[in-house]
């Protein structure tokens, strides 16, 4: 049977439907909050710290997490593990030492964005941070968001039956009716919603499917029966456990994760959020490993997979082990977490092109009415959904890596930016621009030239090469205090 039968039950269909359909709701509530352009960016910067915390978490993880992870559980065992230690441990003391700074430094400066945040910073009048930056941010997020699209069409594809054309389709128009409508926050309130549904998905099926199958200790023998590795955490390369552990490098460089640090209404109420957010990275995290862990005792061959795709592994298993409710329930959460991150790098990509370069370059000597810089907000971001429908159609990269490469390139170039720029008093604009640009550089250099051949994910090199040459070029430029 194939899995989008299951969804034929009146229930399942039902239940799967509000989970698409809920957001739009959330969307036109969220529109009469949605007053003017720092509602739609940042939210006003007066979300709770509740709401911070799962978004942040649900706008970072989603289809890598849900469909790359568990996928590479799969192929892996327990060793993919590494995967997700090294983005949980950043991510704890970013919301307290880096999301703490950015937030007071974003209010002073009134920055809406990241590359705002920057160069008012450096008093960079040239625009040379704000038009490097941008050229980098729509360059990574292509990949980025042309991999969340993939996913959602996959998903929609294996519950539904229906073209991947079509599901397409059907993920953007879902995107932007909310997001047009109530910007971000629309986007937060979504994400907190999605963040409890795929802590129920990634709890829920993994736990009830090893005690279906016969108990854990069952579970275990069996893994170690079709292979002693999928057990051992250790049975990686030092080399590619080092290259998973980098992963995390890259979480300071992501726009979408960290404008939620400048929307909080308390800087102080981080340290709350840490805490919430780190619990949930732990078992969002854990919960994927165990999915792909128990797909494999399941399905021990690839070929019996939907597609011979390891990813479709969590669909499978929804599948097999739920009735209607729940089916109903896990089919759609993984499609709304697949939105909790495509929502929020489009509203960047809005963000950059509206507030950083029509109105920071093109228009910066003529004051803009709020009401029509939030009506061209939407617009762009109207027009940017599109033109990333497209992308997505013609992207035919696995989730997994496709993500991976976006996820480093911004981390190096950006990440390594923000921390620079918030402890270390040298930094100049100067600096700050070639990092980026070194940063932007070594990624693709290395993952398309040197990855194969070291087997080292292509963020550790770039991130140590644009610390360098942040350091390198503001020493060596003429030096410049900032407050």
């Amino acid at each position: 049977m194939e899995i989008y039968e299951k969804l034929a039950h009146p229930i399942a269909i039902s239940i799967f439907l509000i989970t698409l359909f809920l957001p739009v709701l959330i969307g036109f509530i969220s529109f009469k909050r949605t007053k003017n352009q720092s509602d739609f960016f940042v939210g006003g910067r007066v979300m709770d710290k509740f709401v911070v915390a799962l978004s942040a978490v649900s706008s970072g993880r989603s289809a890598w997490l849900v469909l790359g992870v568990s996928g590479m559980a799969y192929k892996l065992g327990t060793s993919a593990v590494w995967a997700i230690v090294g983005y949980i441990l950043v991510e704890m003391l970013q919301f307290v030492f880096i999301g703490t700074k950015l937030r007071i430094f974003t209010e002073k400066y009134n920055s809406l964005t990241l590359l705002d945040y920057f160069a008012t910073k450096f008093n960079d009048n040239k625009n040379l941070i704000r038009i490097t930056g941008a050229v980098i941010l729509i360059f990574f997020f292509t990949a980025y968001v042309a991999s969340q699209f993939n996913a959602g069409a996959k998903s929609l594809h294996a519950a539904l039956g229906f073209p991947v054309l079509i599901c397409l389709v059907i993920s953007a128009i879902l995107v932007l009716i909310y997001m047009v409508l109530g910007g971000y926050i629309a986007v937060v309130y979504n994400d907190v919603i999605r963040a409890i549904i795929m802590l129920i998905g990634l709890v829920i099926l993994p736990v009830y499917g090893i005690i279906k199958s016969g108990g854990f200790s069952y579970f275990i023998d069996t893994l170690a029966g079709l292979n002693p590795s999928y057990i051992d955490p250790f049975s990686l390369s030092a080399g590619a456990i080092i290259g998973f552990l980098g992963i995390g490098l890259g979480s300071p460089g992501q726009p979408h994760i960290v404008v939620r640090y400048m929307s909080i209404n308390d800087p102080d109420k981080l340290r709350f959020s840490a805490i919430i957010g780190t619990f949930w990275n732990v078992i969002l995290g854990w919960g994927a490993i165990y999915v792909g862990l128990l797909g494999r005792t399941l399905f021990p061959l690839a070929e019996n997979l939907p597609d011979k795709n390891p990813e479709m592994i969590y669909l499978l298993l929804s599948s097999e082990f739920f009735g209607p409710i729940f089916y109903g329930l896990l089919i759609g959460g993984i499609f709304a977490a697949i939105l909790s991150t495509a929502d929020s790098q489009l509203l960047v990509l809005a963000s950059t092109l509206v507030r950083d370069i029509y109105e920071k370059i093109v228009k910066r000597n003529k004051p803009l009415h709020e009401n029509y810089k939030l009506k061209l907000s939407r617009i762009i971001l109207l027009i940017s959904g599109i033109l990333s429908l497209i992308i997505g159609y013609f992207a035919k990269d696995q989730i997994f890596w496709l993500v991976l490469f976006a996820w480093g390139g911004l981390g190096a170039s950006f990440g390594t930016s923000l921390i620079l720029s918030l402890y270390w008093k040298g930094a100049n604009k100067y600096g700050i621009t070639a990092g980026m640009i070194i940063g932007t550089t070594v990624t693709i250099c290395w993952y398309f030239f040197f990855k194969k051949s070291t087997g080292i994910y292509e963020l550790i090199p770039a991130f140590i090469c644009a610390c360098l040459a942040i350091i390198i070029v503001s020493l060596i430029t003429k030096k410049e205090i900032y407050s």
